[in-house]
Parts: structure tokens; sequence; C-alpha cells
């Protein structure tokens, strides 16, 4: 308990390094917890503290943590935005479908391939016309993750 009280006062320590690690340990920690915490210090103005406390929120694999991720969508920093999208898959909430889908028109090809790879494996039949809406994407990467995603969403109904 000390190492989860320590992490969590870390998160506010002003070196960078020490708040990243503070994220990763309460992640590993397993402990539920530490989720208000972590989604309290999403506003830390470094994009690798951002990404690292994004990344915890998923390891931790609870639906409190969905609205913090769902803030994370829209961070200005791609990487965080990715590390959202993986760690939404980590936890497979279905609350998530609706802003994963807004991702679909992100103007970074490694969010519209991660958000629609991440609408495949929730199986939710909502993503299909955005999903179908990116057979016309510019990048055939993005196109084979939308018809991959629609494929899984057929089998599951």
């Amino acid at each position: 308990m000390d190492d989860i009280l320590n992490g969590i006062s870390e998160l506010r320590n002003p070196t960078i390094k020490k708040r990243r690690a503070a994220a990763t340990l309460l992640g590993k920690s397993g402990n539920l917890s530490a989720i208000d915490p972590l989604i309290e210090a999403l506003s830390d103005p470094h994009p690798g503290v951002r990404c690292d406390i994004v990344q915890a929120l998923g390891r931790l694999r609870d639906s409190l943590a969905i609205p913090g991720l769902i803030a994370s969508l829209n961070d200005a920093d791609p990487s965080v935005r990715a590390a959202a999208i993986a760690a939404i898959g980590k936890i497979k909430d279905r609350d998530a479908v609706d802003p994963l889908i807004r991702c679909l028109t992100d103007r970074e090809l490694i969010i519209r391939i991660g958000a629609a790879e991440v609408l495949g494996k929730l199986g939710d039949r909502r993503a299909t016309g955005p999903l179908k809406d990116l057979e016309h994407d510019l990048f055939s990467e993005v196109r084979e993750a939308a018809k991959a995603a629609l494929r899984k969403i057929q089998t599951k109904t």
C-alpha cells in the first residue's frame, strides 16, 4: 500500500522521469485505487507522462478508466491518442465505441488504423458504416484495417 501512496504522490513530482516511473508503477500495481489519481494526472504538461499514464490505465483493465481514456482521444499528441486507443482495446468497454468512431477521421494514419482495429475487437455494429467509409482512405493500411474490423464485426453478430 505504501508503494501505491508513494506512486500517487510521485505523479506530482517536478521531475518528468519520476512522474513517468510513478505512472508505470501504478499501472503494474493492479490496484484500482490508482485510477482516479491517474485520471487527474492526465493534464500533465509532458506528452510522455500522459502517454505513460494512459498505458497505466490500460494495464489496470477496468471500465472506471474509460472516461479518462476517452478524454485522451482528443489529446494534441498522437502518441497519447494511440496509447488511449490501445488501452481502450485492453479494457473492451463499448462506452468508447462512439469516441473511437470519431477517431476514424483523425488526420494521423496510426490513429485511424488503431481505432479500426479496436472497433473490430469490440464488435459493435454501430461502427459498420463509419468503417465502410474508410474504403476510400488514401492509405492501404487504413483500408485493410477497416476491412479486417468489418469482418470481425460480421462474425460476432
